[in-house]
């Protein structure tokens, strides 16, 4: 045990001992990782020291270097020919000058001599390690030599808005637009340009006979400094615009620039003889002046600073320094770059720390003091992009365009202009429309589909990029915006009975996009200058008859016409020739009118005309054409020889292209009258895509006609036989099927009914299921089919001639019930009808069980305010009794027996039931079957009952000369209602547009000026203290217009026909104090013919209280009187005059104060 013991111990101490040496191992190991990687870092550390150093040490040298010159010149010597002379002088400069030519004149390096007239000039030349710039100034007889473009290209001609080409790359940007260079020196200008139509970022290419990157990165806004040019160079720059798919294509390249001094012309101006003198003394440069920041962005900062003064003659370049401001800390920016130009941008400035800079001049004479240092300069902040617009608003335009207008945003004074974009209704296919920005804020968007749907969104342009799209604007339908129509023309007499004259005219050339809607006619006087007003509603027809009481026998007059559409009312007709009023004696008939033209082809066409409205002494028996050649000709031709007998004619044997005239005159017994207006010039030539009526007969044997036509919502297709006759609707069925065909079919209709299925039970209990057709023939076919099986065993019973099939059941039972369809053929028409029978036993064994109330007693109250009691008996027979109780006293029912159905009813006016006719209702029904009761409580004070019977019509509409009215009409008023207006569930709230008030008869709402927006539904909601009752009324459509157009000529013919509408002349003052207890007296003065209709209101509410208001009303002159005035009295009071032409409203304030106060008017 001993020896193994010790033999654990040897090996434990053993493997110990190897552990702490690997341990140590690992830990030297370590170390020298540490050292290794310490002296690594220092070698980089020395050498990146050793890197600067040398840098700045270069940088000092060249501080320390100065141009060679000759301290001690070669001095003039006249020498012997043959003699030796020997040339010396003396050379200064760092680092030490090296001689090229010794003084005695090596045959290796010959000195070169120079005649300049009868001198002799010896030129040695030096060479100086100097800077690069440099070499080419102090190397006497070296040129610079510049890469110049062959020629200039050649300028492009670009279009308004032209299109952009196809994508580089799929989805990549457009070409930015409007690139210009500004700012132009010797190695340095400065770009701009505006971002194309699609976002993207934009690096910059310059043209130097190739084309050069200029920029690494991808710049982000729109203009960027391009340095490192070489002076006297044409330059040639463009963009390329990138977003994520990829690079564009580039931008139309600028002008040529030529790099240069841009100062240099002012001194060829101003330098002098004694200028050059005074320059060429100066030697070292001055330093230059006035350091500053000229361009400042988020990445970058432009230096720009003035040459010193006196300059010299020698060529300058510049050093700049920078240092963080308040320090003294100065390095060098420019430490490997030449700057030849007054501009330098910094690029590699820390955001948030402010920077001076400085600046040294350099010569070959060596380098100047620095500069002054600039203000501190700081990067700025990141331009953001603008706002999108807002309120896009697209207007009909022609048939092609669109107005489109839209709001600039609020922050403007950075933007370019606008890009738009359209897109046809739910396509979301974005079109761009400009890819040049438009400053203004409307533009006329061309090239669009007529009768298409399109909506449009607009953008900012900025030197920051482009916004957001705006809002999209509301669809519009392409078409031709709606005006007011053209004149009327061609006015003429039909007719002159001596009682009145009837007019007639051609309609106006334009009807401005909108269907006419009515004519206005004026009169005058032969020789008068005032027009008078003959109608007051517009004439629907061309023809009018003008009444005796506004003619007298035996006077000319003359007449002019306008047209008026939902636009309002166009330009009046030229003024007609003198009529004279006087019956029509002569034999020979009047003259016809509304000639119309259709159907024009190259060789003929059909010409239509209405009757002369005036016969003569003998009915007309046909008609004569004549024809003339030529716009205004008047030599007219004879047509037909032989009278026509229709109103309508196909003139054929036409010249293709020839312009025609026509009309036409009337023939009777006495022979022709008058001939009618002419026509206007018509040209015989068939319009490019005219279509005929095409006839054919279909697989059903069916005649039909088709006509194919491009029709948009308005327009409406009229079938006429013979030009005039309406097509029999009961044998012509039409349709508009989605390729736009019209189709008149001429078919056998469908049989027709007298009656559907109905449903009757006996006093027996017996069934009857029954319908009724027209006539039918005996070829006639009937199939009944009871839930999808036809039917023979049920009694049937078919009579053909009077067209009634019946179904009889003696008794019903569930099995009964379904569906019973009957399907007639007779010949080629057809019909079938279903009836629907389900639950019908259910309710048939309880009728013959005897009457029952199939609706229970109920009240309702109707639009006149009358309280009905009702119910309704079912299986009511003659020896049926019915009975109403109230409060223990027969009420007397009307009885409306239809169907053995009873219809039992009592009407009470609602002031007369308040109290005693209140109560309880029972009525019984009943005969020898059995009987049936019905009871129903009506309890209720005296104001509760008005609160649910309401009398209010429907919402009504006037147009008056100021705008629309909408009112309501109450039968019963009470005190407390509460009334409130609405447009589109939003509230009206009183302006000076929109004017609410009230009566004892009527609730109104007065719109002025209306407009599109007033478009809409209006909602009256009145609440009576318990309830809420509304009135609904939808402006829009027709209404509207029919509306607006009345409103307009009301307001057309309100200043120049109407001056005597009703007006206040005098009287009310704006405002009135009075004290507690006084009376108060307001008189104003009135005017107006007819007399106005008189009402004083109270904040906006009608008087009514006769007790303290006292009213007189006068032709001329209306008094209110408050006795006894109380606080509550104050308020607003008006006073309403109204007549047919017009109203006015003038408004009092009166403030009542107690006695000892002072008046609330002096307070204020």
């Amino acid at each position: 045990n001993e020896t193994l013991a010790a033999d654990e111990e040897y090996h434990r101490d053993k493997w110990t001992l190897f552990g702490n040496e690997a341990e140590t191992v690992e830990i030297a190991v370590i170390k020298n990782q540490r050292l290794l990687r310490t002296r690594v870092d220092k070698l980089a550390l020395r050498k990146e020291v050793k890197i600067q150093l040398c840098a700045h040490m270069k940088y000092l040298e060249r501080l320390r270097q100065k141009a060679p010159d000759f301290a001690v010149p070669l001095r003039a010597h006249t020498v012997w020919e043959n003699m030796t002379v020997v040339l010396s002088c003396v050379v200064q400069g760092y680092p030490p000058p090296k001689l090229e030519q010794e003084v005695q004149f090596v045959n290796t390096f010959p000195p070169t001599w120079v005649t300049e007239g009868n001198n002799l000039i010896l030129q040695c030349t030096f060479i100086s390690a100097l800077l690069p710039s440099q070499l080419g100034s102090f190397l006497h007889g070296c040129s610079l030599v510049t890469s110049l473009l062959s020629s200039p290209p050649p300028p492009l001609l670009s279009p308004l808005h032209p299109a952009d080409a196809s994508a580089a790359v799929l989805g990549g940007p457009a070409s930015p637009l409007a690139v210009q260079v500004s700012d132009v020196n010797k190695d340095y200008v400065f770009l701009t340009w505006h971002p194309p139509s699609a976002d993207g970022s934009s690096p910059v290419e310059v043209n130097q006979g190739e084309w050069v990157r200029c920029n690494v990165h991808v710049h982000k806004m729109c203009h960027y400094p391009v340095f490192g040019l070489k002076e006297g160079t044409l330059y040639q720059f463009r963009v390329r615009a990138v977003n994520k798919a990829g690079a564009g294509r580039p931008s139309k390249a600028t002008d040529p620039v030529l790099t240069g001094d841009p100062l240099e012309h002012t001194r060829r101006q101003t330098i002098t003889v004694t200028k050059d003198e005074l320059e060429g003394q100066v030697k070292a440069p001055f330093p230059p002046t006035n350091v500053h920041a000229c361009e400042v962005s988020d990445t970058y900062v432009v230096l720009s600073w003035d040459e010193p003064e006196p300059r010299g003659r020698e060529p300058l370049s510049f050093y700049v320094e920078r240092s963080l401001a308040g320090k003294s800390s100065w390095t060098l920016a420019s430490l490997d770059m030449v700057v030849n130009s007054p501009r330098f941008p910094v690029f590699d400035l820390v955001k948030g720390k402010q920077y001076c800079f400085r600046v040294r001049a350099i010569n070959k004479y060596g380098v100047s003091d620095p500069s002054e240092p600039s203000e501190p300069v700081s990067l700025g902040k990141p331009q953001a992009v603008p706002a999108p617009p807002h309120s896009v608003i697209a207007t009909r335009d022609t048939d092609t365009s669109v107005l489109l207008q839209w709001q600039e945003p609020k922050d403007k004074d950075e933007i370019l202009g606008y890009y738009m974009y359209y897109s046809e209704g739910g396509k979301q296919d974005w079109t761009t429309v400009n890819n040049k920005p438009v400053t203004d804020t409307r533009f006329i968007v061309h090239g669009l589909k007529t009768r298409k749907e399109y909506v449009f969104r607009v953008k900012s342009v900025s030197l920051a990029g482009n916004s957001d799209y705006s809002m999209e604007s509301q669809p519009i339908w392409v078409k031709s915006a709606i005006h007011a129509p053209s004149a009327p023309s061609a006015i003429d007499l039909l007719l002159c009975t001596g009682s009145e004259m009837v007019l007639g005219w051609r309609a106006p050339a334009h009807n401005g996009g909108a269907p006419v809607r009515g004519y206005y006619l004026d009169q005058r006087e032969l020789g008068m200058e005032v027009w008078r007003e003959v109608n007051v509603k517009p004439a629907k027809e061309r023809l009018f008859k003008v009444s005796v009481c506004n003619l007298n026998s035996g006077y000319f007059y003359q007449f002019r016409v306008f047209a008026a559409n939902k636009v309002g009312v166009g330009k009046p007709s030229e003024a007609s020739k003198a009529f004279l009023c006087e019956k029509w004696t002569m034999p020979e008939p009047g003259c016809p009118y509304d000639l119309q033209i259709r159907e024009v082809r190259n060789d003929s066409l059909v010409l239509l005309w209405a009757a002369p409205l005036y016969e003569g002494e003998s009915p007309v028996a046909g008609y004569l054409l004549e024809i003339s050649q030529g716009d205004q000709s008047d030599d007219w031709t004879a047509w037909n020889e032989k009278p026509i007998c229709d109103t309508h004619y196909k003139v054929s044997g036409l010249l293709a292209g020839q312009t025609y005239r026509l009309r036409v005159l009337a023939v009777n017994e006495a022979g022709a009258g008058r001939p009618s207006l002419p026509t206007e010039p018509v040209t015989a030539q068939t319009q490019p895509g005219t279509t005929n009526i095409e006839i054919g007969v279909d697989d059903d044997g069916f005649i039909f006609l088709g006509y194919e036509a491009e029709l948009d919502d308005e327009a409406e297709s009229l079938w006429r036989k013979n030009y005039s006759d309406p097509i029999n609707p009961e044998r012509a069925h039409e349709e508009t099927t989605k390729n736009e065909e019209l189709s008149w079919q001429i078919r056998n209709p469908l049989i027709a009914l007298k009656s559907g299925w109905q449903v009757e039970v006996s006093e027996e209990g017996d069934v009857r299921l029954w319908l009724q057709t027209e006539s039918l023939s005996d070829s006639a076919e009937l199939r009944l089919i009871f839930n999808d099986r036809e039917i023979s065993s049920t009694p049937i019973n078919f009579n053909k001639a009077s067209g009634l099939v019946e179904i009889l059941f003696d008794q019903l039972s569930p099995e009964d019930e379904g569906s019973y369809t009957a399907q007639l053929r007779d010949g080629r028409a057809k019909n079938q009808l279903t009836l629907v029978f389900v639950d019908q036993s259910k309710s048939l064994s309880v009728s013959v069980t005897g009457p029952y109330f199939q609706d229970f007693l109920s009240w309702s109250v109707d639009e006149d305010c009358e309280l009905i009691i009702k119910c309704k008996v079912h299986f009511y027979i003659s020896q049926s009794r019915f009975c109403a109780i109230c409060n223990n006293r027969k009420k007397k029912m009307c009885v409306i027996l239809r169907d053995h159905k009873c219809f039992l009813f009592i009407t009470y006016e609602i002031i007369s039931f308040i109290g005693k006719e209140a109560g309880s209702y029972r009525a019984v029904v009943s005969d020898k079957r059995g009987e049936d009761v019905s009871t129903l409580e009506l309890v209720g004070d005296g104001e509760t009952w008005p609160l649910h019977a309401m009398s209010a019509s429907p919402l009504r509409i006037e147009s008056t000369a100021e705008g629309f009215k909408l009112y309501c009409s109450l039968k019963y008023y009470i005190s407390y209602l509460k009334t409130s207006w609405h447009l589109k569930d939003k509230k009206i709230n009183q302006d000076a547009r929109m004017k609410t008030g009230s009566s004892m008869q009527k609730v109104w709402l007065e719109i002025l000026n209306p407009t599109e927006k007033d478009k809409g539904k209006y909602t009256l909601e009145m609440f009576d203290g318990s309830e809420t009752h509304s009135r609904y009324l939808e402006l829009s459509g027709q209404v509207f217009d029919d509306a607006l157009l009345e409103h307009q000529r009301l307001n057309y013919c309100r200043p120049v026909f109407f001056p005597d509408r009703a007006k206040v002349t005098k009287g009310l003052p704006d405002a009135v104090a009075i004290m507690e207890g006084k009376s108060l007296c307001l008189t104003c003065f009135i005017d107006g013919q007819p007399a106005p209709e008189i009402s004083w209101l109270r904040n906006d509410r009608e008087i009514v209280n006769q007790n303290q208001f006292t009213i007189t009303k006068e032709p001329k002159c209306s008094t209110i009187t408050i006795n006894n005035v109380i606080m509550e009295n104050s308020g607003k009071y008006s006073i309403v005059v109204r007549n047919q032409y017009g109203s006015e409203t003038v408004d009092v304030t009166v403030s009542v104060y107690k006695s000892g106060e002072k008046p609330p008017l002096q307070n204020m």
